[in-house]
């Protein structure tokens, strides 16, 4: 059984793959927030911007196998668009459905059935997850997003995603981790302007890191 917040077609607003059309499937469920507000002030993480509580959004609902999911997912990407690659030609990336699995916590339930099930689907397997949990082989790009106070178990990927600032969370203490892409966000709320202009300074101070903005919220998309 699978429990899904939501699934909605968009373009990936953050990080190193910004504007590339995706599949959002938002996960319900998270090991470091309720995402009931009462319980956030003693989070882990206590500055989530997103609703992952229940399966009532959008394309949402419980799923009881990998297939199911993988179709409700493939639903939602263009009419005509799914073909999946030939086995005598270079699996391609530009234009190759593409599913982002985010949450809350992706990992809780992203596992080996549903990986294959996205992958027979044509698509190409993306997670944002904050990194507490070992990722499965077959996903094709890992970005991680760590947070205070919580350990970082995943320390290897294609991107790691910091919001920033995070008391207790000094980005410099990452780089030994192995990820080709680094990004410092800065953390949405009622601080965003000074947030953004303390991201842009450390970006300009130390050059291993590059700016991500929420691009679709600045265009007001999903």
């Amino acid at each position: 059984m699978y429990r899904v917040k939501e699934i909605f077609y968009t373009l990936q607003g953050e990080g190193a793959r910004t504007g590339r059309p995706a599949v959002f499937c938002r996960f319900s469920g998270c090991n470091l927030w309720s995402g009931r507000e009462r319980h956030r002030q003693n989070a882990t993480c206590s500055f989530c911007d997103t609703d992952f509580v229940g399966v009532d959004g959008p394309g949402g609902g419980r799923f009881a196998d990998a297939a199911s999911l993988a179709g409700a997912v493939a639903a939602m990407w263009p009419a005509d668009r799914c073909a999946v690659p030939t086995s005598d030609a270079p699996r391609p990336r530009l234009g190759l459905p593409y599913v982002v699995c985010t949450g809350g916590e992706p990992l809780l339930q992203l596992d080996e059935p549903l990986i294959d099930a996205f992958h027979d689907r044509g698509f190409e397997i993306a997670i944002e997850t904050n990194g507490t949990k070992v990722v499965p082989s077959g996903v094709d790009w890992v970005c991680v997003s760590p947070k205070a106070g919580a350990p970082t178990v995943a320390d290897a990927g294609d991107e790691l995603k910091v919001v920033y600032p995070q008391d207790g969370l000094d980005p410099e203490s990452l780089l030994a981790f192995d990820f080709p892409h680094r990004y410092l966000q800065p953390m949405d709320g009622p601080d965003l302007e000074d947030n953004t202009a303390a991201a842009v300074r450390y970006c300009l101070d130390h050059p291993a890191w590059r700016l991500s903005l929420q691009t679709h919220k600045l265009l007001g998309i999903p």
